[in-house]
């Protein structure tokens, strides 16, 4: 299971815009772009922070120290 990215731009943007952030999101789009999971569960291997969202959900969040972001 690949990830496909299409915002980018908008966390660089969140990270340029919270500098004491910068690392988390730069390191998670890059862990994101290279990995290959079988199925969700094992994102939370990847990311021991994120919460799958419901039953049948294809929502998951990611969540930080001081920020979450929910993606599909």
């Amino acid at each position: 299971m690949r990830v496909h990215s299409i915002r980018k731009e908008t966390i660089k943007e969140f990270a340029r815009h919270n500098a004491q952030s910068r690392t988390s999101p730069e390191e998670w789009l890059m862990k994101v772009k290279n990995a290959d999971w079988e199925k969700p569960t094992d994102m939370q291997a990847t990311f021991r922070s994120a919460d799958l969202l419901g039953r049948s959900s294809s929502r998951v969040a990611f969540a930080g120290n001081s920020y979450r972001m929910i993606c599909k």
